[in-house]
């Protein structure tokens, strides 16, 4: 039997749908409000255009790195490093929060340790990784797991601490093995906080891949930011910043969308 939706329920929909095409609207007339104010600033002379560069200046010397066909060597290394970096970091830190999961005196025993590395700051271990792993490709996926495996375990650990215990109490009073209480309630317990982790692991990992491309890269945008600023080439510099902030843009809201399909499908 289909039920009208009331008056009220349709007048409370369409309240939400205002009220996030007025966010999105808000979001977009911040982002173009900048861009405009920034290129009115450097044309008009209130900031000096050659230390802040301007949007128009900055595309520009990306076009002509697209014509001349340079760009593309170092936005496909970059990308290569990130998606690398975060693959394996999070496959990393997922593995090693489920085994902390299953040895509790392990997880107590390490815990202060992966808050240290946690804190660290993994840019000063990269002259030690250099010397260790070498100055290619491989410096800068071991200083981008650093930065993306911890943050990955203790974020996973936390959402398996976070599980109902009158769940887990029922799947020992069924006689559950501790493989069995993992796969059938931990672990889908904790999608939702997976998720929380990848949108976090988007930005560590551009972190460090970033970091380590300032510090042994010859392609990639971050080398490209070193260079710019070497040689006082700010559109270089603004250029690069701006396509790296488009493509965690990208990465997040992907992620973003597959937190909302796991959300419909859990509401289902």
């Amino acid at each position: 039997m289909n039920i009208e939706p009331s008056a009220e329920h349709l007048a409370f929909v369409q309240g939400l749908k205002s009220r996030k095409r007025m966010v999105s609207l808000l979001r977009g007339s911040i982002l173009i409000g900048f861009f405009l104010l920034w290129e009115a600033a450097a044309r008009f002379g209130w900031i000096d255009a050659f230390i802040f560069s301007s949007p128009s200046r900055a595309v520009s010397s990306l076009w002509r790195m697209i014509l001349e066909g340079s760009l593309w060597n170092h936005l496909g290394t970059t990308l290569l490093e990130t998606l690398i970096g975060f693959i394996l970091g999070t496959l990393i830190g997922l593995v090693a929060a489920i085994l902390l999961w299953f040895f509790p005196t392990a997880e107590r025993v390490l815990d202060p340790y992966l808050v240290i590395l946690n804190s660290l700051p993994k840019i000063a271990l990269g002259p030690v990784i250099i010397v260790w792993v070498g100055s290619g490709m491989s410096s800068i996926i071991t200083v981008t797991l650093l930065i993306s495996v911890v943050s990955t375990t203790m974020g996973m650990l936390t959402g398996f601490r976070e599980v109902d215990g009158e769940k887990l109490t029922l799947m020992q009073s069924l006689g559950a093995s501790r493989l069995q209480t993992l796969t059938m309630c931990v672990f889908p317990a904790s999608t939702l906080s997976l998720i929380s982790v990848l949108k976090i692991n988007v930005g560590m990992v551009w972190v460090g891949v970033i970091v380590g491309e300032f510090l042994v890269s010859r392609a990639g945008l971050g080398y490209l930011i070193v260079y710019g600023g070497q040689v006082f080439r700010m559109d270089l510099v603004m250029g690069s910043v701006l396509i790296l902030c488009l493509l965690a843009a990208l990465m997040y809201y992907m992620v973003a969308g597959l937190e909302s399909l796991l959300k419909r499908r859990l509401a289902e």
